[in-house]
This record gives C-alpha cells, structure tokens and sequence, in this order.
C-alpha cells in the first residue's frame, strides 16, 4: 500500500514538471515570434503662437501698413493737366472761332452752339456771347491773346471765384464735425465718400466713416474697405437695417473717440421716389439731434447734363445742399456744367473727380479750372 502511495507521488511530481517544461517552451517561442515593440518618434516641438518678449508676455502681431493719401496741393498740380486735355476742345474750339478775322452771324452762332453742348446752359451761354460780341464790337479784339484774355475774364465770371468753395468740417470743441454724401445711383457715392476721407486724412484730421447705405451690402464692404487703407474707422449696420441708425450710431462713435470727422455715405435713390427722398430727410433730422451737419454734399455725374441738374434741385429741397462734387469729369468737354449747377442751385462746386486712382479727387478752384479749359 504505501509502495501505490509512493508511485502516485513521484508521478504527480513527474506531471507537474512536464507541463513546466512545456509552459516555459512556449513561452520562449512566442518571445522569438512577437515583433518588436514600436516606439513613436518624438513629437515635434509646436512653434509659439506669437512672439514673446523677453517678460513671457505675448507681443501683438505687427500693424498693417497704411496709405499715404497725396497732399491737395500737388492733386491740383496733377490734375490740372488731366482737366486740360478734357477740357482743349471747349477752349480751343472757342479761342480759334473768336481768332476769325471776320466775325459775322454765323460764326457767332457757332460760338453758341460749342458753349451749349459744353452744359453750359442757355441763359449763361446767351450772357456769355453778348458780352463777347459787345466788346468785340468795341474794342476791336483780334490778336489771339487778347482774345484768350477776355474769354478767359468772361468764364471766370461765370464760374464766380467769389464762392465759398471751402469744406467747413473742422472739428469743434464739442465734437466731431458731420459731413452727409448724397446723390442718385451710379454717381459714385460711396467712391466719393472713400475718396473724400484720404482728402481729410492727407490734411491730418482723423475720419470716421458711416456706412449708412444698408439696401447694398457691398456698399458697406466697399466702404469697410476705403478705411482700412487710411486707418479710418467704419461703423456699419445690417443689411436692410435703419440708416438714420447706422449714421445716429457714427456721430456717437465719433464723439466717444474724440475724432475729428464723420462721413456719413448715404443709398443711391431717384429724386422721383418721394418715399425714398423723405428717409433721406430723416437720416439729416436724427444726425442733427446730436451734431449739426456741417456739410450736404451733393455727387452728381458731369455726364448727365440737364437730367442731373433735375435731380439735384430735388436733393437740394430735401437736405439743404451745400456743396457739390462732380465726378467723371474727365475724359469730357462739359465742362460748363459747373457754371449750370452753381446757377440752378446756388450752391459752389466744391470738388471734383478726374479719374479712377484713389487721390482723384481734388479740391475746385476757379481759377485752375477756366485755364485748363482754355489749355493754359
């Protein structure tokens, strides 16, 4: 019995050694199968978001480059010659008709007719020539500088170098001074109101422009866009939104910032919309109930003639015009369309528009003016 004993023993122990042996086998084989561990590369080192100065702190990315709008006295330089080259065929036309030796009816009427399709208009134009043929008549005037003389003295006349032509936007103690741009569509409004901003920057004020015209979202992308380039702030509303609030919203802005002036652009609209011409008027009143408006700027297209002059009487009922820009005066020998709307309005030609770089925009002078059509 113990002998049976015994035997069980010694081959319970021979079992438990066997299935050791196998286990550790096993164990070495799949060591020898299993492929090695995969280590990930180390990652990369992020770069810093912004430069840090030498306190830990972020520094503020660099600030974009601003413009440097032209000064107004050399635009006049420049765009006298532009306004020259517009201008030759009104003033050479006029100074070779009135060089004839012999003046009779039919070159007077020829006279007339190159001043009526200048715009000059039918009451300045039978003015302009009955002066002409009186001191024609009198004085016996044949030498063709003479003759550049007094046509030169008669359209200065008209053209009136008296008129306060001055943009009065000069800020005041108690807050920026207000200028509205209004006009019909497509006279370039909002062009104008970007261009008018360099005009103020280039004479070192600061300019806050309101994007007042909501029916157009590119207009205030537009505008958005005319600031950035000078530094100028642009306060905007919702596409459809109220644009008496939008420009109420830029006088206040304007005001908190101490800036010295605020350009409020205004939707194109049909002088024959009264609906439209009375939002107008109402975009003027709520302006006025915190800042006077110091400027209504009227942009009208030189190109438009006697249609022009039509829309501008109606603005000027509505918002009280004091002063107009004419635009797209280049390239266009109507030039007497400014004597035409400084007579119908009884307000100056403030500035004018002779091309499309982004410092066409000058102010007007008299002067400069009547030369440049005559070619001198």
């Amino acid at each position: 019995m113990e002998f049976v004993v015994i035997a069980l023993v010694i081959l319970a122990i021979l079992v438990l050694l066997g299935i050791g042996l196998v286990t550790s086998r096993r164990r070495r084989e799949l060591t020898r199968e299993a492929p090695p561990p995969v280590v990930a590369p180390p990652a990369e080192p992020r770069a810093p978001a912004a430069a840090t100065s030498a306190g830990g702190l972020a520094e503020a990315p660099p600030a974009p480059v601003l413009e440097v709008p032209e000064a107004p006295a050399s635009r006049l330089v420049r765009l006298r010659a532009r306004l020259a080259r517009s201008g030759s065929s009104l003033g050479l036309g006029l100074l070779t008709l009135l060089s004839r030796d012999h003046l009779d009816q039919a070159t007077w009427d020829e006279v007339e007719e190159t001043l009526l399709l200048s715009d000059l208009g039918v009451g300045p134009t039978a003015q302009l020539v009955e002066r002409l043929r009186t001191t024609v008549r009198v004085d016996g005037v044949k030498d063709p500088a003479e003759v550049r003389a007094l046509l030169r003295e008669e359209l200065l006349a008209l053209v009136d170098p008296s008129m306060d032509r001055a943009l009065h936007l000069d800020p005041q103690e108690s807050g920026p001074a207000v200028a509205l741009v209004v006009g019909v569509n497509g006279t370039g409004k909002t062009t104008t109101t970007g261009k008018l901003a360099r005009l103020l920057v280039a004479e070192g004020r600061s300019v806050l422009l309101g994007a007042a015209d909501t029916f157009r979202a590119a207009a205030s992308e537009q505008l958005q866009t005319w600031g950035e380039r000078v530094g100028a702030e642009v306060v905007r509303g919702p596409e459809g939104g109220d644009p008496a609030s939008v420009a109420f919203d830029a006088v206040r802005t304007a005001t908190d910032d101490h800036l010295d002036v605020v350009i409020v652009d205004t939707a194109g609209r049909l002088h024959t919309k009264t609906g439209l011409m009375d939002e107008l008027g109402k975009v003027k009143r709520v302006l006025e109930r915190q800042r006077p408006v110091a400027e209504v700027l009227l942009v009208l297209d030189a190109t438009t003639g006697q249609n022009g002059l039509v829309q501008a009487r109606v603005f000027a009922e509505v918002v009280d015009v004091t002063g107009v820009v004419l635009t797209k005066l280049d390239g266009t020998a109507r030039g007497g369309i400014v004597v035409q709307v400084q007579r119908d309005l009884a307000v100056p030609v403030k500035l004018v528009g002779l091309g499309e770089g982004p410092d066409d925009l000058a102010p007007f002078d008299a002067e400069t003016f009547v030369d440049a059509l005559l070619g001198g």
